[in-house]
């Protein structure tokens, strides 16, 4: 009985801990028609929701042009091949939304020493 719960459950795959500040390249498997590629998505990571299977952490960049792009990602999806954390920063909440009305400097974080 116990080996149908495993193979019905999905695998928690191993990821680097995630914390909100962290900036970090997430590596994912893109799909277009019968040809599949590997984009990366860099930004910071300004929050993450959920536990165990579900948790979600979603990751905000500045584009082209100073346009903010969020994305938000299932941490143990198939689809994303690893993630790198670059930086880890001094944050005092966790959830990081007062980033989205700041560009340039403003939008800076402290690193964690």
């Amino acid at each position: 009985m116990t080996d149908l719960i495993k193979a019905l459950a999905p695998a928690q795959t191993e990821h680097p801990a995630l914390r909100p500040g962290d900036t970090v390249k997430v590596h994912v498997r893109i799909v277009e028609g019968n040809r599949e590629r590997v984009q990366v998505f860099q930004g910071t990571v300004i929050r993450i929701n959920g536990g165990g299977v579900n948790t979600t952490f979603t990751v905000r960049r500045i584009a082209s042009h100073g346009i903010g792009v969020e994305r938000t990602f299932l941490l143990h999806s198939p689809r994303i091949e690893k993630i790198e954390v670059l930086r880890n920063a001094k944050v005092r909440r966790a959830r990081l939304y007062y980033l989205r009305g700041r560009t340039g400097k403003a939008a800076r974080l402290k690193e964690k020493l």
